[in-house]
């Protein structure tokens, strides 16, 4: 008989934000993008920067905003440890997009005090928002 669902868990350092069973999950691994189904190998990996959308048994999709972490992938469960987790629907666009434009003005100030890993970081986080923000707006 094959698995259907596995159980998920996100959590983050303030707050427990989804625990339930799932049909999918899609989310950025350090080595790039991972779809999680019931019956995946076993896996621990770190987050980057991005989202994770979360398709919830009987097809409903939730996409949640993740800063980075770690992901737990069991046979029958999934635990997501998020540094920041935020769902989609509460994420302020307008912040996100001045955010971006802080980090891009650090990256092209060409200072000598310029920490280039610390500003591509907050770009990278500006932007993962702005991608959430917009998946969310599709839906």
């Amino acid at each position: 008989m094959a698995i259907l669902s596995v159980n998920l868990n996100v959590v983050s350092a303030e707050e427990s934000l989804f625990s339930g069973t799932i049909e999918s999950l899609q989310i950025t691994g350090s080595e790039g993008e991972l779809g999680i189904m019931p019956g995946h190998a076993p896996l621990l990996t770190s987050l980057k920067p991005g989202m994770a959308r979360i398709v919830k048994k009987g097809g409903q999709e939730e996409v949640i905003y993740l800063s980075g972490g770690m992901l737990e992938v069991q046979p029958n469960n999934v635990t997501v440890l998020a540094d920041i987790a935020v769902r989609g629907d509460d994420l302020d666009e307008q912040a996100a997009e001045e955010a971006k434009k802080r980090a891009e003005d650090k990256l092209n100030a060409h200072s000598d005090d310029l920490d280039y890993a610390e500003a591509a970081a907050e770009l990278a986080r500006a932007m993962a928002q702005l991608r959430v923000i917009q998946a969310t707006s599709k839906k």
